[in-house]
């Protein structure tokens, strides 16, 4: 039975320069979901034509770049990432031919054979933040889950992990007595047999 072997990370997109290649909704898509979740985010798109709500996101995130021409080659200088994001196959499967001559980490939107990385569904509750992946089978599933995890995971765990990040930087040890401490701290976390504190 095929398994999920991707090995989940987490972008500092503050960090890094994106390139979108499409200014269409698919486009529109992937943009929104980087700047909601990195709003510092380096991101340049390059496309004949732009939607007007891709315009409207550029001017409110100042790292968004819209630049209106063809793709080329040259677009790929300086890049760590890369989303094909047109609804011309044949232009995607050039992007992405592009980037990997240039060694260049891509998604080709909707072709899950053409991508090095997905962009899952995301849950956030303040600093927590998880991401979901169905392996490129179903994001209809991974927005459910998330709707799901949204509903299920309390606001107030943010302050739990406020908390603990002030604990953890006042304990003494080395590491393997912190994280003993720590665990011992967060059994009520996971623990069915705890009883509800009230």
């Amino acid at each position: 039975m095929e398994e999920n072997h991707l090995f989940p990370v987490f972008f500092k997109l503050n960090r890094l320069q994106v390139l979108v290649v499409g200014g269409g909704n698919v486009g529109l898509e992937k943009v929104n979901a980087m700047v909601q979740n990195s709003p510092a985010a380096n991101i340049t798109v390059v496309s004949l034509s732009f939607l007007p709500e891709l315009q409207t996101l550029a001017k409110q995130f100042g790292n968004v770049t819209l630049i209106q021409k063809a793709f080329s080659c040259g677009d790929l200088l300086g890049k760590d990432l890369v989303i094909a994001a047109t609804n011309d196959k044949e232009l995607n499967l050039c992007v992405w031919e592009k980037a990997k001559g240039s060694k260049v980490l891509i998604n080709v939107a909707d072709t899950p054979e053409l991508c090095d990385f997905y962009l899952g569904s995301i849950v956030q509750k303040g600093n927590l933040k998880l991401a979901i992946s169905t392996n490129g089978k179903s994001p209809t599933v991974a927005k459910r889950l998330k709707q799901v995890l949204q509903e299920a995971i309390p606001d107030t765990l943010d302050e739990v992990l406020n908390k603990l990040h002030i604990i953890r930087d006042k304990l003494k040890g080395d590491f393997a007595a912190k994280v003993k401490k720590l665990n011992s701290l967060t059994d009520v976390l996971v623990d069915p047999a705890t009883k509800e504190i009230e």
